[in-house]
């Protein structure tokens, strides 16, 4: 049995394959390794999965139907896709738009098509995005949500994802799980994120841009949690039949929305050091405040976030300082 993980060497991704390596399941991983962030941090994930036997890597683009089927068509050995592969970023989509196009819709069209043609295949799970909710003022946001005021076009690309899989999974019989992800921290996290970019600033004591004036509140989810609540879904220990086709949406979230002024009062107590805020207007593409009901996972799966941002955020600067050799 092997996973087939797209995104291998992103935030995500990278944590997901290690628990699974850890775990002695045989992981194959893709990632174009683009250049959206610092490369060399996603190189410094690869080298602690290179460092285990189970973990093969190939580098790829998964729009690239041609390469991507060269290497894994007809794979008889890959039972699970995880495809967490995409341009990320909401305020990004705003300067680059073509690149999600290509990379998030594209790409999710020919993992799909790529599904098709895998023999032992069981389970797609995908990442979708809380961005998917948009402008919707109803809390917590539900999985039953209507969803289709988008703010940006990453969340357009988004929900293009969900019904793409939606599609695929009625004329093909394909079991698919969607995940909408609610603002994910922790070690390794993306340098465009809050936690690294507020973490960096405080430290070199340069400001931070707080937007809205700091009133805005998100539900921020720590790694470990995401990647439990991922590998649960993706049931990876069910017998080898493909079993209850069909195509399911679920928030994963830590189900309790904080408040960004908090969130930074946080970091500033895990660093030591006071943090110089900048206040400015709402941006394009943001969203007031995030909160995942996630009633629907935790009663399929038995999920349960079990780490708040005090917990959480230590971790995070802990990882920060030694990964920069910061004293």
């Amino acid at each position: 049995m092997s996973v087939l993980v797209t995104g291998a060497a992103g935030f995500i991704g990278f944590n997901l394959s290690l628990n699974l390596l850890n775990r002695g399941i045989e992981v194959i991983g893709i990632d174009n390794l683009n250049s959206y962030y610092d490369i060399s941090l996603k190189n410094a994930r690869l080298s602690i999965l290179r460092k285990k036997n189970n973990f093969d890597f190939h580098k790829c683009n998964i729009a690239d139907r041609d390469t991507l089927f060269g290497l894994f068509g007809g794979n008889d050995n890959i039972t699970c896709l995880v495809h967490l592969a995409a341009q990320a970023g909401v305020r990004y989509s705003l300067v680059n738009p073509y690149t999600y196009v290509e990379t998030n819709v594209m790409g999710q069209l020919t993992i799909l098509e790529l599904c098709k043609d895998l023999p032992k295949l069981q389970h797609l799970v995908y990442a979708s995005s809380s961005s998917v909710y948009g402008g919707n003022d109803k809390l917590p946001f539900s999985e039953d949500d209507r969803v289709d005021r988008p703010v940006s076009l990453y969340a357009v690309t988004k929900k293009a994802d969900e019904l793409i899989a939606e599609a695929y999974s009625q004329l093909y019989d394909l079991k698919i799980t969607g995940l909408r992800f609610f603002t994910v921290y922790g070690p390794w996290d993306r340098p465009d994120m809050s936690a690294y970019l507020f973490t960096k600033a405080i430290i070199e004591e340069t400001p931070i841009k707080v937007f809205n004036d700091g009133k805005m509140s998100r539900d921020f989810t720590y790694v470990d949690d995401i990647i439990d609540g991922v590998v649960r879904v993706m049931d990876i220990y069910s017998p080898k039949e493909k079993q209850n086709p069909g195509h399911k949406l679920y928030n994963i979230g830590n189900n309790k929305p904080e408040k960004l002024l908090r969130y930074i009062q946080v970091l500033e107590e895990s660093i030591g050091k006071p943090a110089i805020l900048e206040f400015s207007p709402m941006q394009p593409g943001d969203v007031l405040e995030t909160y995942a009901d996630i009633t629907s996972i935790q009663n399929d799966f038995d999920f349960s976030p079990r780490t708040p941002i005090e917990k959480g955020i230590p971790k995070f600067v802990d990882w920060y300082k030694n990964f920069y050799q910061i004293k």
